[in-house]
């Protein structure tokens, strides 16, 4: 039980849509990301995710509406819902996530960007 040091973690590594896992919350999981040009089309079938944005701007596409969320600003994706992270202009954007242990990094959907293991940090 310390304190985690975001911005010292986020340092730790470079590797952009590749979350990295710093904690773990009952069946949750707490992750950092960098992230830079669109992620994949996908959804989660049963469960919910959360983004915080810790630095930059973040686009999270609907296909119905794109929400822009800043800095210090949080949104929540429910289970279902088809949804596109992206950034604008070449900004590298800093992300906290926070999801349940056995959501698939990009749902059913399989794409080079797929991750099936989140390094530790």
């Amino acid at each position: 039980m310390k304190p985690i040091n975001l911005k010292q973690k986020q340092a730790a590594f470079a590797d952009q849509w590749h979350p990295q896992q710093i904690a773990i919350v009952d069946d949750m999981q707490v992750l950092l990301a960098k992230v830079q040009g669109e992620f994949v089309w996908h959804a989660h079938e049963n469960e919910d995710e959360l983004f915080q944005v810790l630095k930059g701007t973040l686009y999270m596409q609907f296909r119905d509406r794109t929400e822009t969320v800043r800095e210090g600003e949080i949104i929540v994706v429910p289970k279902g819902v088809e949804h596109c992270p992206s950034t604008r202009n070449g900004e590298e954007v800093e992300i906290l996530l926070f999801e349940k242990l056995n959501t698939a990094h990009t749902g059913g959907v399989t794409h080079e960007l797929t991750q099936t293991n989140y390094p530790k940090l």
